[in-house]
């Protein structure tokens, strides 16, 4: 791409100032003198454009110090706009700033904030690079984000202009306040229009409610849909609820947090520490308002005495602390040592207080007993 000239516009004043070079000797005299010169200008315009005439950057400044070797501006107060296919994509202000630009990129060190007027985004750093040919902006150095949507610190974001889609690297903490979560991970890829963050690194997703720690995700990766507030967390995904305190684990577990609900569609395990209770099963469905668990497939529910209840399917009542069980049903007990078989069950699995009945066709419940030895 073929780049036009760089203009500058420059005010009435000018100054210029060099280190006086002593009396060059015959032998140095064909070599030229280092060419140190600074110069001041007031009132400038950087600008650049692309080989239609359309411009792909701009910044003023109330004065530069440009040095000709290095190709350095020390700007105060730069503002300006940089384009993309002749639109703004991003406004970009400091207080001062040391600017940089070869005709291909743009870049400028110092307290820099670049704000994207499409979407509201608001990007603060000590650092900025824009790439127009790789549609690429990059701040970097104490990162700090701001929308209305999320809040997030990193090391570094690099922006897709067109796309409108931003990518957080290096410690990452990011916050949302509807509803209110703060996410942790080394990876963050944030799709505005959609809406939609995404990581591929591992992840740390933990809920408030009024500033109080009410549930906790983690995994290997993670979609957290903004409009919709439902996190998709796999694999090996953890999730952590306070109360009731319980544990889920699954390779996928769907968490949606607006309406409680949590949803695994891969083998899980839930364990429940009050009653001292773990379930596993194909898949399972918790309601968390009603502090209901529903389980399908390969149930199979263990108590702190090695106690089992397996079924096909398991509705477990939290706060009633009652199973209810159907489908194959195998109750089992370890002291004293005996085996009830049928189609339902219902009861309390910490007490051993169970009742298996057998199906409406008649079939019959199976007894098995265990003597113990010397008795």
């Amino acid at each position: 791409m073929f780049y036009l000239p760089l203009i500058f516009c420059l005010g009435i004043c000018l100054s210029s100032c060099s280190n006086p070079s002593s009396t060059p000797s015959q032998n140095a005299a064909s070599t030229p003198p280092e060419d140190n010169t600074k110069l001041t200008f007031f009132g400038v315009v950087l600008e650049q454009f692309d080989e239609t005439g359309k411009p792909i950057w701009q910044v003023k400044a109330k004065a530069a110090k440009y040095t000709t070797e290095k190709q350095i501006g020390q700007a105060e107060n730069p503002e300006g706009e940089l384009y993309q296919d002749g639109k703004v994509v991003y406004q970009i202000k400091a207080e001062k700033a040391d600017i940089k630009q070869d005709g291909k990129q743009l870049f400028l060190q110092g307290k820099i904030v670049a704000t994207d007027p499409r979407n509201g985004i608001v990007l603060k750093g000590n650092e900025l690079e824009w790439r127009p040919e790789e549609d690429l902006l990059i701040v970097r150095n104490q990162l700090n984000g701001s929308h209305k949507q999320l809040q997030a610190v990193a090391q570094e974001a690099k922006v897709k202009t067109r796309e409108q889609r931003v990518e957080f690297s290096q410690e990452v903490v990011a916050q949302s306040t509807a509803p209110q979560l703060q996410i942790k991970t080394e990876h963050l890829m944030w799709h505005i229009k959609e809406e939609k963050l995404f990581s591929d690194r591992p992840i740390q997703i933990i809920q408030y409610k009024n500033n109080k720690i009410t549930g906790r995700g983690n995994g290997n990766t993670a979609e957290i849909n903004l409009k919709t507030k439902v996190a998709t967390l796999q694999p090996q995904a953890k999730l952590e609820l306070m109360d009731p305190l319980m544990q889920i684990t699954s390779n996928s577990i769907t968490w949606n947090i607006n309406q409680e609900n949590i949803i695994t569609n891969a083998p899980v395990r839930v364990f429940q520490a009050a009653e001292n209770i773990t379930v596993t099963a194909n898949k399972g469905e918790m309601q968390i308002p009603k502090n209901i668990v529903y389980l399908t497939g390969n149930v199979n529910a263990v108590g702190q005495r090695r106690q089992s209840l397996k079924s096909n399917q398991l509705k477990w009542d939290l706060d009633k602390k009652l199973l209810e069980a159907q489908g194959n049903v195998v109750y089992r007990q370890v002291e004293p040592q005996l085996t009830f078989q049928g189609e339902t069950a219902l009861g309390n699995l910490a007490t051993e207080n169970i009742v298996v009945k057998g199906s409406n066709s008649g079939r019959r419940v199976e007894t098995e007993i265990i003597p113990q030895e010397g008795r």
